[in-house]
């Protein structure tokens, strides 16, 4: 049986220490400009610290109008590129493999970045964003990939391509949001193509070395289970890449599509034939018991979002404590600064139902 401690090889011949990814997680801490901040410094260090074998940036900006957040993390210019070092060898300095997420809100980014006209690769009258022109799209794959040779410069071990939570890589990949009827759009694998175009772009301006991994989710925000089983099974045998990231919300729950009614999400994914490429999941893994029954059941990671808010050495507690579980809900605001968080990443875990102790 593999075990949480057991070390992790990638494709391209990296090795990462254990089982335990960083999932990218939302902080609102960095500057107005996507500098990095010396919070969002030592948040991710302190994590770095605390046994993750990959530790991952929060979703990362590769465009000014693709911006999500207050306070994101930007990777997209140069000025962004000392904060970026500094980050990367404060990862690696405690052995864990450094990540930056790379997104583009697309039509959901925000309006005071976007000139109130977000990017969609189709109309949508709800968000009053527009089409991508050729010329746009063709952008966007430059910029990511733009975005992750400033990634590589600055020392960072990989990226990950944020193709889920309905941002635009996502956009893409919907039938409901992209109706386009060029090369993006149309079929299955013309709506893949932009996450496939970035791919290779990547690999071929930043080399094998650096790691590549894909975030994807298979429900909401327009997806369609069975598309994404379908690109997933693409992925675990592309040894372009070197490990797949499921967002589950419920690494254990049902899958809501009709077409699998009754069965696992998980088990729609494990059941994929892999070659090379590892598969992970995240969604409601909060004790040492949770992270090994998912390893048990076919993942070969885990990625912990909120158990790691909680405890910044949440590896490590568990790999020595098959007993461990994340404190329960809510936790006091000075816990939350105990655990590396600064100011604004704690008001904002204020603002989830139920996670701060009033």
């Amino acid at each position: 049986m593999t075990s949480l401690g057991n070390p992790l090889h990638f494709n391209n011949g990296s090795t990462i220490k254990n089982r335990f990814m960083l999932a990218a997680l939302t902080n609102l801490q960095s500057g107005r400009d996507g500098v990095m901040s010396d919070d969002e410094y030592h948040w991710l260090t302190r994590r770095a610290e605390g046994g993750f074998g990959l530790t991952m940036t929060c979703a990362t900006s590769v465009q000014h109008r693709g911006v999500g957040f207050p306070g994101q993390l930007g990777a997209h210019d140069d000025l962004h590129l000392e904060g970026l070092k500094r980050m990367a060898s404060g990862i690696k300095a405690q052995g864990s493999h450094a990540v930056v997420q790379l997104h583009h809100g697309g039509m959901r980014a925000m309006g005071d970045y976007c000139d109130d006209t977000p990017m969609c690769p189709s109309d949508d009258e709800s968000t009053n964003s527009k089409a991508m022109t050729i010329e746009e799209v063709e952008g966007f794959v430059e910029d990511c990939i733009a975005s992750a040779v400033r990634c590589h410069k600055a020392g960072f071990d990989g990226v990950q391509l944020h193709g889920a939570h309905g941002y635009l890589i996502a956009q893409f990949l919907s039938p409901e949001i992209n109706r386009r009827d060029d090369a993006y759009g149309g079929s299955p694998v013309k709506r893949a193509k932009v996450l496939f175009d970035i791919i290779e772009g990547i690999n071929a301006s930043c080399g094998r070395s650096f790691s590549l991994g894909v975030r994807l989710s298979p429900e909401r925000f327009g997806q369609r289970t069975e598309e994404i089983r379908d690109l997933a099974g693409q992925l675990l045998t592309d040894d372009r890449i070197d490990y797949l990231d499921m967002s589950l919300w419920d690494v254990f729950k049902p899958a809501h599509d009709e077409a699998f009614a009754g069965e696992s999400l998980l088990k729609v994914f494990t059941d994929l034939p892999r070659k090379g490429v590892a598969l992970g999941a995240a969604g409601k893994l909060y004790s040492a018991g949770d992270c090994q029954r998912a390893i048990d059941s076919g993942l070969d990671f885990v990625l912990i979002g909120r158990g790691a808010v909680v405890h910044a050495d949440f590896p490590a507690q568990a790999m020595a404590n098959p007993d461990f579980a994340m404190l329960e809900l809510p936790v006091s605001r000075q816990h939350l600064a105990d655990q590396g968080l600064g100011p604004k990443f704690i008001d904002y875990m204020a603002s989830w139902k139920g996670f701060v102790a009033a």
